[in-house]
Protein backbone atom coordinates (compact mmCIF):
# COMPACT_ATOMS: atom_id res chain seq x y z
CA UNK A 1 0.00 0.00 0.00
CA UNK A 2 0.84 3.69 -0.83
CA UNK A 3 -0.12 4.90 2.76
CA UNK A 4 -0.07 3.14 6.24
CA UNK A 5 -1.43 5.51 8.33
CA UNK A 6 1.45 5.07 10.85
CA UNK A 7 2.68 8.77 10.10
CA UNK A 8 -0.44 10.23 10.63
CA UNK A 9 1.28 11.24 14.56
CA UNK A 10 4.04 13.68 13.01
CA UNK A 11 6.83 11.02 12.89
CA UNK A 12 7.94 9.16 9.78
CA UNK A 13 10.06 5.92 9.13
CA UNK A 14 13.82 5.95 7.82
CA UNK A 15 14.08 2.97 6.28
CA UNK A 16 15.54 1.91 2.86
CA UNK A 17 15.40 -0.79 0.61
CA UNK A 18 16.43 -2.19 -2.57
CA UNK A 19 16.06 -5.29 -4.57
CA UNK A 20 19.01 -7.99 -5.55
CA UNK A 21 20.39 -9.70 -8.43
CA UNK A 22 16.94 -12.16 -7.61
CA UNK A 23 14.65 -9.44 -7.44
CA UNK A 24 14.11 -10.24 -3.66
CA UNK A 25 13.94 -7.35 -1.59
CA UNK A 26 16.50 -6.44 0.92
CA UNK A 27 15.71 -4.09 3.41
CA UNK A 28 18.35 -2.00 4.85
CA UNK A 29 19.36 -2.08 8.96
CA UNK A 30 18.11 1.40 9.60
CA UNK A 31 14.41 1.06 10.78
CA UNK A 32 13.46 3.23 13.08
CA UNK A 33 10.60 6.38 13.41
CA UNK A 34 11.47 10.05 14.00
CA UNK A 35 9.92 13.22 13.70
CA UNK A 36 8.96 14.97 10.88
CA UNK A 37 10.18 18.32 11.77
CA UNK A 38 13.50 16.77 13.01
CA UNK A 39 17.20 17.66 11.70
CA UNK A 40 17.32 14.23 10.39
CA UNK A 41 13.85 14.06 8.37
CA UNK A 42 14.83 17.41 7.01
CA UNK A 43 17.86 16.27 6.18
CA UNK A 44 16.79 12.96 3.91
CA UNK A 45 13.69 15.19 2.47
CA UNK A 46 15.84 17.55 1.15
CA UNK A 47 18.39 14.87 -0.51
CA UNK A 48 14.66 13.08 -2.14
CA UNK A 49 13.74 16.38 -3.60
CA UNK A 50 17.64 17.12 -4.98
CA UNK A 51 17.04 13.57 -6.53
CA UNK A 52 13.83 14.45 -7.50
CA UNK A 53 14.46 17.65 -9.23
CA UNK A 54 17.77 16.12 -11.25
CA UNK A 55 15.25 13.72 -12.28
CA UNK A 56 12.76 16.41 -14.30
CA UNK A 57 16.23 17.60 -15.62
CA UNK A 58 17.33 14.08 -16.64
CA UNK A 59 13.63 14.10 -18.43
CA UNK A 60 14.33 16.78 -20.18
CA UNK A 61 17.69 15.74 -21.63
CA UNK A 62 15.81 12.63 -22.71
CA UNK A 63 13.44 14.55 -24.42
CA UNK A 64 15.88 16.38 -26.30
CA UNK A 65 17.96 13.77 -27.22
CA UNK A 66 20.97 16.12 -28.31
CA UNK A 67 24.49 13.98 -28.22
CA UNK A 68 25.97 17.41 -28.06
CA UNK A 69 25.34 17.64 -24.21
CA UNK A 70 28.00 15.41 -23.37
CA UNK A 71 31.45 15.47 -21.49
CA UNK A 72 34.40 12.63 -21.55
CA UNK A 73 32.27 10.29 -23.56
CA UNK A 74 29.17 10.40 -21.15
CA UNK A 75 25.85 12.11 -22.05
CA UNK A 76 24.27 14.42 -19.56
CA UNK A 77 21.37 12.50 -18.65
CA UNK A 78 23.92 9.60 -17.83
CA UNK A 79 25.93 11.43 -15.49
CA UNK A 80 22.71 12.44 -13.73
CA UNK A 81 21.75 8.90 -13.53
CA UNK A 82 24.97 7.97 -12.05
CA UNK A 83 24.35 11.33 -9.76
CA UNK A 84 21.05 9.90 -8.95
CA UNK A 85 22.20 6.41 -8.01
CA UNK A 86 24.84 8.06 -5.36
CA UNK A 87 22.15 10.15 -4.06
CA UNK A 88 20.38 7.02 -2.82
CA UNK A 89 23.38 5.76 -1.13
CA UNK A 90 23.90 9.20 0.68
CA UNK A 91 20.23 9.23 1.62
CA UNK A 92 21.15 5.40 3.59
CA UNK A 93 23.59 6.09 4.91
CA UNK A 94 21.96 9.00 6.49
CA UNK A 95 19.15 7.02 7.56
CA UNK A 96 21.74 4.26 9.69
CA UNK A 97 22.01 1.42 7.10
CA UNK A 98 25.42 0.18 7.80
CA UNK A 99 27.70 -0.40 5.41
CA UNK A 100 26.41 2.49 3.40
CA UNK A 101 28.48 5.26 2.07
CA UNK A 102 29.95 6.94 -0.80
CA UNK A 103 33.50 5.78 -1.94
CA UNK A 104 36.73 8.22 -2.86
CA UNK A 105 36.37 6.97 -6.78
CA UNK A 106 32.72 8.33 -6.79
CA UNK A 107 34.19 11.76 -5.66
CA UNK A 108 37.21 11.47 -8.34
CA UNK A 109 35.00 10.75 -10.98
CA UNK A 110 32.77 13.74 -10.28
CA UNK A 111 35.59 16.24 -10.05
CA UNK A 112 36.70 14.91 -12.75
CA UNK A 113 33.29 16.47 -14.98
CA UNK A 114 33.62 19.66 -13.13
CA UNK A 115 37.70 19.74 -14.00
CA UNK A 116 36.55 18.82 -18.22
CA UNK A 117 33.50 20.93 -18.53
CA UNK A 118 35.91 24.32 -16.85
CA UNK A 119 38.71 23.72 -20.20
CA UNK A 120 35.35 23.23 -22.35
CA UNK A 121 33.98 26.95 -21.97
CA UNK A 122 35.80 30.29 -21.13
CA UNK A 123 36.72 31.11 -17.80
CA UNK A 124 34.14 32.14 -15.38
CA UNK A 125 34.94 35.47 -13.85
CA UNK A 126 31.78 36.66 -12.24
CA UNK A 127 28.16 35.44 -11.44
CA UNK A 128 25.34 34.46 -14.12
CA UNK A 129 22.01 35.54 -14.17
CA UNK A 130 20.12 31.95 -14.25
CA UNK A 131 17.69 32.00 -17.43
CA UNK A 132 19.71 31.40 -20.47
CA UNK A 133 18.24 28.60 -21.12
CA UNK A 134 15.82 26.19 -19.86
CA UNK A 135 18.00 23.61 -19.27
CA UNK A 136 20.38 25.64 -17.81
CA UNK A 137 17.96 27.01 -15.65
CA UNK A 138 17.07 23.44 -14.74
CA UNK A 139 20.35 22.81 -13.88
CA UNK A 140 20.86 26.11 -11.84
CA UNK A 141 17.57 25.04 -9.59
CA UNK A 142 19.12 21.73 -9.03
CA UNK A 143 22.30 23.35 -7.99
CA UNK A 144 20.35 25.44 -4.94
CA UNK A 145 18.18 22.44 -4.01
CA UNK A 146 21.66 20.27 -3.80
CA UNK A 147 23.43 22.92 -1.75
CA UNK A 148 20.25 23.47 0.83
CA UNK A 149 20.56 19.76 0.90
CA UNK A 150 24.23 19.61 1.83
CA UNK A 151 23.27 22.20 4.61
CA UNK A 152 20.68 19.97 6.20
CA UNK A 153 22.93 17.27 6.28
CA UNK A 154 26.00 19.47 7.72
CA UNK A 155 23.70 20.14 10.63
CA UNK A 156 22.39 16.63 10.72
CA UNK A 157 26.41 16.07 11.66
CA UNK A 158 26.96 18.77 13.42
CA UNK A 159 24.48 18.09 15.85
CA UNK A 160 25.79 14.55 16.27
CA UNK A 161 22.86 12.81 15.33
CA UNK A 162 24.70 11.04 12.34
CA UNK A 163 28.27 10.09 11.40
CA UNK A 164 28.50 10.54 7.60
CA UNK A 165 31.78 9.12 5.69
CA UNK A 166 34.45 11.98 4.20
CA UNK A 167 33.50 10.81 0.84
CA UNK A 168 29.94 10.77 1.26
CA UNK A 169 30.08 14.59 2.35
CA UNK A 170 32.88 15.49 0.18
CA UNK A 171 30.47 14.46 -2.75
CA UNK A 172 27.76 16.54 -1.99
CA UNK A 173 30.05 19.33 -1.83
CA UNK A 174 30.76 18.52 -4.89
CA UNK A 175 27.77 17.31 -6.80
CA UNK A 176 26.56 21.38 -6.60
CA UNK A 177 29.70 22.61 -8.26
CA UNK A 178 28.81 19.83 -11.09
CA UNK A 179 25.51 21.10 -11.13
CA UNK A 180 26.89 24.82 -11.78
CA UNK A 181 28.83 23.73 -14.59
CA UNK A 182 26.76 21.75 -16.36
CA UNK A 183 24.31 24.77 -15.83
CA UNK A 184 27.34 26.89 -17.58
CA UNK A 185 28.43 24.46 -20.06
CA UNK A 186 24.96 23.41 -21.15
CA UNK A 187 24.72 27.46 -22.10
CA UNK A 188 27.61 27.29 -23.90
CA UNK A 189 26.93 24.18 -26.04
CA UNK A 190 23.86 25.99 -26.47
CA UNK A 191 25.66 28.99 -27.96
CA UNK A 192 24.07 31.45 -25.55
CA UNK A 193 26.25 34.14 -24.12
CA UNK A 194 24.49 34.17 -20.08
CA UNK A 195 24.85 37.51 -18.59
CA UNK A 196 26.58 38.68 -15.60
CA UNK A 197 24.68 41.05 -12.87
CA UNK A 198 25.18 44.88 -13.41
CA UNK A 199 24.52 45.52 -9.53
CA UNK A 200 23.00 48.36 -10.26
Amino acid sequence: MLYTRKGDNGTTQTNFSSKNLNGQAKTFNCNQRVSKSSAIAEALGSLDETNSFIGLVRAKLIALNDSKFSILDSRFEQILLDVQENLFIVQAELAGAEGKTISEEKVKEIENYIDTAEKEMPPIKSFFIPGATELGAMFDVARTISRRAERRVVQVVEDGTRKMGEHSRAYLNRLSSLLYALARLSNHKGGIAEKAPTYK
